[in-house]
């Protein structure tokens, strides 16, 4: 393990972990550590790309991240606050208040409306929504562009606008951290290009850190910032200057 401690988090830090590894199947002969001692700062602002083969560990890494798993050992901090002995209860509370997510399948309810599916965090969270979360939920509609589908079935839309729907549901809690997993991996290649344009959009207007797992070079390449995984660690971790 290495004796180099981290730097004390900045007031721009989001998250950070130190010294993160996992292993499963623990006290077993099946024991295997897939995470390696992973060391990670995402800053608000930063949109970040998460890339690597199959097998590197991405999924793993990520659902630490989203504070979906724990890790074996080393710390998490999320907003400077450690997660790892955190019970379910506050873990639950920490994912809901700070992190957004979108998924290659972007799990919409086709029952409700588009304007009722981005509202649904809030929805979870607190019940009805008031007339002020209602009118943000329009406004980021329009942000993504689709505020003249608020009333239309997810259905009744494409499939990268629907994805579009997805992101700004991901937003409307104004959450710090955007995780996106393979966001475009249903998407052809042009929808894929204006889906991630909608990121960098997202990165200057609210200024959340965006960290987003892809297998598509070319978008990887329009990240400001590249972090490599093979074989659970971080082989690579590139910025763009400026």
């Amino acid at each position: 393990m290495s004796d180099v401690r981290p730097a004390p988090p900045t007031d721009d830090e989001v998250l950070r972990l130190a010294e993160v590894r996992k292993s499963f199947n623990l006290g077993t002969a099946l024991e295997t550590e897939v995470l390696h001692g992973i060391d990670l700062r995402l800053q608000r602002g930063e949109l970040t790309a998460l890339i690597g083969p199959s097998g590197s560990g991405k999924s793993t890494l990520l659902n630490i991240i989203g504070l979906l798993d724990t890790p074996t050992a080393g710390e998490l901090y999320l907003l400077g606050q450690p997660t790892r002995a955190a019970d379910d209860a506050t873990r639950t509370h920490m994912r809901n208040q700070a992190i957004g997510f979108v998924f290659q399948f972007h799990h919409l309810i086709s029952a409700f409306s588009v304007l009722d599916n981005v509202l649904m965090p809030l929805m979870i969270r607190q019940g009805r929504p008031g007339a002020e979360q209602v009118e943000l939920a329009h406004s980021l509609l329009a942000e993504v562009g689709l505020a003249r589908f608020a009333a239309q079935k997810p259905t009744q839309l494409s499939g990268g606008q629907q994805q579009r729907v997805a992101i700004a549901r991901a937003l409307v809690t104004r959450p710090p951290l955007l995780l996106a997993d393979e966001p475009t991996g249903n998407l052809d290649s042009r929808t894929a290009q204006s889906v991630f344009e909608l990121f960098h959009r997202i990165n200057d207007q609210f200024g959340c850190a965006v960290l987003v797992v892809t297998h598509d070079p070319r978008l990887a390449a329009d990240c400001s910032r590249t972090v490599e995984l093979v074989d659970g660690r971080i082989l690579s971790d590139s910025q763009i200057p400026g």
